[in-house]
């Protein structure tokens, strides 16, 4: 027997520590190195690995540092010194009984500093802010005026929203802020103007007004932290210092554009000239302006002009050209094209020509005589086993082919004549299908009970409508044919795969619009150039402005400088969504007001389904909404002037008072693709009458034998995912056999998908009927010639 010895563990061993010599030999170097060479560093030897990678760390984080201050203070050079460029800030009431004039001048008086007025109606005021070395321009608008607090906002570096103490924001104000927010805000700072009532309330009370008001502007701008209560000196200081100081926040659709607030405005032989300080990127004289409310104009040139100290003092500074427009490389007021009508010219025969002479023209549903007997040969056709009178009407034999080929010609003249065939199955006796047509025996009911049952089952289908579990469902209309009352509809098998032509019978109003061959491209161009041309920001500038109507009255002038293109139109798609507060119907094609931009058109646009991520899919086919439902975000489709940017937009339905509209839904401008095809889809309806295993009859689809025949190659399906096709139609009254992948139940429904292709309508410049909308500007179409 073997004596079994008993070990520890290797892992509880001690193992020593190997002994390592300072002085190791060359030979046992090479040893340890095994062959491997060691890289020089290429970093200084003075300096360890560890103290490099320090250093690195810290040079970055110093580059950073820098470049923020640097773009800092690129940012806010236009505002240095009381003499520079003000900051605009727009003051927005969101409640009545509030006093603009009260708040601007708790401002003024806190920093003991006097307000100008800029004009008489005083609707533009301003304050220098020597203690901060800054001016300010306030823009106040009174409240109620909805369309006037959006294009302050619009220009504005700040929004200095006041709330009232003993008022709470009723549902007017609550819609400015919706819209307000949707477009695009800059810094928000919210305030409480001098109430007698607040200052009669004691600290306790007073504090919690203001945290209330707090968690109500909180919910549309999270980063507010604190609402001034200007009846007091020190909140009024630090609401001057938070419009003072800083960087204004950017609104991203003006990132790039430049725009300009008149700060005087005349006439001068027809040429509109404005004052004001450039804004934003460069303004270039080849470029068109956008005045809100009136339209387009070009810019002849842009002078100099003098500072307001100069100004004032007399110093007299003779004005230069800084641009000039160049003919050949300036926009122009072009925006449509002229639809050409002989390019859609064809050459193919009239029907008289088909005809061979005058005469009546016989329609499908025309009673026309029997041939002699005879003169129609009826012709046998073998075809495979179990294929159906529909798939083999789709097989050519070859003298077909031959005939087709080489009689192509006579087919027109010989239009009324079909031969008809004869479908023979090689072994009828096996297939119970073929079987069944010879053991049950069809008859029509009489008019009576046929009206009868079909009222029955539209009430159950109407029932179902007011569910909406299928709202693209259709009833077949008895008076009019179908294959004319839907002339325009086509079948597709598959809605994602199958082909669609995107220039096929397009409407007229394609023919006046522009596409591009590459937008993203085209818009990385026009960046670019905008970059290297102009008179750079913050420069006092007047320019000159052609074709501005001389009896326009204008209270507040804003300027927008648009990019290249940016007049010409085209179909634009806006990713919107629907506003939760809005109850109304919204349904496509109805009027509304689509604001984007520095723009306000009246449009109807059309709704279609937004695939995730934007794609097109294969033949970029969209389904057609006909509601806009809340939850969902579709696309809408529109004609309007080509933008560039992310430019968020909001739709807007007029209202009695032009001052209270509602807002309807909010989004973003998408692209400007013309080959996205919205298709509207129609779902025809039958009852399965009988039903034998995959095969049934199917009632009123249709109402009579020639639209089952027109529509026979459409692809059917039934609510419970079951896909067919028409076999044969039975009797007068539309009744018809069809085919199925499966057996279907009584309970089922059959239906046929047709679709058509949807347009928008052309929309139009809007303008408010009151104020300086009324005036008509350059916003009409001019065709190119």
């Amino acid at each position: 027997m073997v004596e079994v010895v008993h070990h520890h563990r290797p892992t509880l061993k001690q193992q020593n520590k190997p002994f390592k010599s300072k002085h190791a030999t060359k030979s046992a170097l090479k040893e340890v190195a095994k062959g491997r060479i060691q890289r020089s560093s290429q970093k200084s030897a003075a300096v360890s690995t560890a103290a490099q990678l320090r250093f690195n760390r810290r040079n970055t984080q110093k580059q950073i540092q820098a470049a923020k201050r640097a773009s800092l203070i690129a940012a806010t050079r236009i505002f240095n010194g009381v003499e520079g460029a003000p900051r605009i800030v727009a003051v927005i009431p969101l409640c009545g009984g509030i006093c603009t004039e009260d708040a601007t001048r708790s401002l003024a008086s806190a920093a003991g500093e006097e307000i100008e007025n800029l004009d008489e109606s005083g609707t533009t005021l301003r304050m220098k802010a020597h203690r901060f070395k800054t001016s300010l321009m306030f823009l106040p608008v009174q409240y109620g005026n909805f369309w006037d607090a959006l294009d302050v906002a619009k220009a504005a570096d700040y929004v200095l929203f006041l709330f009232s103490p003993t008022i709470e924001v009723d549902r007017m104000g609550d819609t400015l802020l919706r819209a307000l927010q949707a477009q695009g805000l800059p810094t928000v700072v919210s305030a409480v103007p001098p109430d007698p009532f607040i200052s009669t309330i004691d600290q306790k009370s007073r504090a919690a007004i203001l945290k209330s008001l707090l968690s109500f502007i909180q919910y549309f701008d999270p980063s507010q932290t604190r609402v001034y209560d200007l009846s007091t000196s020190a909140d009024s200081l630090n609401a001057l210092r938070s419009l003072s100081e800083g960087h204004p926040g950017e609104v991203k659709w003006r990132v790039g554009r430049p725009w300009l607030i008149g700060e005087e405005a005349k006439w001068e032989d027809d040429i509109l000239k404005v004052t004001g300080v450039v804004r934003g990127a460069r303004l270039s004289a080849n470029r068109l302006v956008h005045i809100p409310g009136m339209g387009d104009y070009r810019l002849s040139m842009i002078m100099s002009a003098q500072s307001r100290r100069n100004k004032l003092s007399a110093m007299d500074v003779e004005p230069q050209v800084l641009s000039e427009r160049v003919p050949s490389s300036a926009d122009t007021l072009v925006s449509t094209n002229v639809p050409d009508d002989m390019a859609n010219e064809q050459t193919w025969p009239t029907e008289e020509e088909m005809r061979g002479g005058p005469g009546p023209v016989l329609s499908v549903g025309d009673n026309m005589p029997d041939a002699p007997q005879g003169t129609t040969p009826k012709r046998i056709k073998r075809i495979p086993k179990g294929m159906s009178e529909y798939q083999a009407s789709w097989i050519l034999d070859e003298s077909e082919e031959e005939d087709a080929e080489d009689n192509a010609g006579d087919q027109c003249s010989k239009i009324g004549e079909q031969d008809e065939e004869e479908v023979i199955q090689p072994d009828t006796a096996t297939d119970i299908e073929y079987d069944r047509k010879s053991v049950v025996a069809f008859s029509d009911l009489d008019a009576e009970e046929e009206e009868k049952q079909l009222k029955e089952w539209r009430n159950r289908v109407q029932e179902e409508r007011d569910a909406q579990q299928f709202p693209d469902e259709l009833d077949t209309p008895q008076d009019v044919p179908a294959r004319e009352r839907f002339a325009r509809y086509r079948g597709l098998r598959s809605f994602r795969a199958s082909p669609w032509d995107p220039y096929e019978n397009l409407p007229k109003d394609y023919a006046r619009i522009f596409e591009f061959e590459d937008f993203k491209r085209t818009e990385r161009d026009i960046h670019r150039a905008v970059e290297a041309e102009g008179v750079e920001p913050g420069t006092r500038v007047t320019i000159h402005i052609e074709g501005v109507p001389p009896g326009a009255t204008i209270p507040r002038l804003v300027i927008y400088g648009l990019f290249q293109h940016e007049h010409k139109k085209t179909v634009l798609h806006f990713t919107v969504q629907r506003n939760t507060e809005y109850e109304g119907s919204v349904k496509s094609k109805d009027r509304l007001i689509l604001c984007y931009g520095p723009r306000r058109l009246q449009v109807n646009p059309v709704y279609s389904q937004h695939t995730r991520g934007g794609g097109k899919g294969v033949n970029n086919v969209h389904k057609f909404e006909r509601f806009l439902w809340h939850g969902t975000t579709v696309v809408a489709s529109v004609y309007a002037p080509i933008v560039f940017g992310r430019q968020p937009c909001m739709l807007l339905r007029e209202t009695e008072e032009i001052q209270a509209p509602e807002l309807v839904a909010m989004g973003s401008f998408m692209n400007p693709d013309t080959t996205r095809i919205i298709a509207k889809r129609i779902i025809l309806t039958g009852h399965p009458f009988k039903i034998h295993r995959k095969s049934a009859t199917v009632r009123y689809m249709f109402f009579n034998p020639d639209d089952v025949q027109y529509f026979k190659p459409i692809q059917l399906h039934t609510k419970h995912g079951r896909s067919g096709h028409i076999r044969e139609s039975l009797g007068t009254h539309g009744y018809f056999k069809a085919h199925f992948d499966g057996p279907i139940s009584q309970m089922d429904t059959v239906c046929m998908a047709l679709y058509k292709r949807v347009y928008p309508r052309w929309s139009e410049p809007w303008r408010s009927k009151s104020g300086m909308h009324g005036t008509k500007g350059q916003d009409e179409d001019i065709v190119m010639e």
